[in-house]
């Protein structure tokens, strides 16, 4: 893994929405693009990073009203960012570290690029990993 650089590895798939969308319009917006996550912004601000879990744990489980609800209101405001020429163990690392599932992926300038999620190294890591999983998941018929 230690040969792969984030950038190799990240998803370059970026959906930014303001934080004054409601949590019914996020999650739609995740189901169609198929992903867990979207950055949020406050105006031209990143203002965190919003994940499908965040919707259930801070979210669903306090019984919110999803169409009132904003996900500026349940958003992970500190985000936690690697440069994309580091390595994926680097970032492994730093996910161990500050207890997070996802990074942000910055170039040179501190320019968002992409995500690097721990889906993501597994798979570079171990291919069959994420078909692994899902088959030990599935129900039998």
């Amino acid at each position: 893994m230690s040969d792969y650089r984030v950038a190799d590895v990240m998803t370059r798939q970026v959906i930014y929405l303001s934080a004054e969308t409601t949590l019914d319009e996020a999650a739609r917006v995740m189901k169609e693009a198929d992903i867990g996550d979207v950055v949020v912004t406050d105006g031209a601000t990143l203002a965190g990073l919003l994940t499908d879990r965040d919707i259930v744990v801070r979210a669903v489980a306090a019984n919110s009203d999803p169409t009132s609800t904003t996900i500026g209101s349940i958003t992970t405001r500190e985000v936690v960012m690697i440069e994309q020429n580091c390595s994926a163990g680097d970032a492994a690392a730093l996910m161990r570290e500050r207890g997070v599932r996802r990074v942000l992926v910055c170039d040179a300038e501190r320019k968002l690029v992409g995500i690097v999620s721990l889906g993501d190294l597994a798979v570079q890591l171990d291919p069959q990993s994420a078909l692994g999983q899902i088959s030990e998941q599935s129900p039998t018929v």
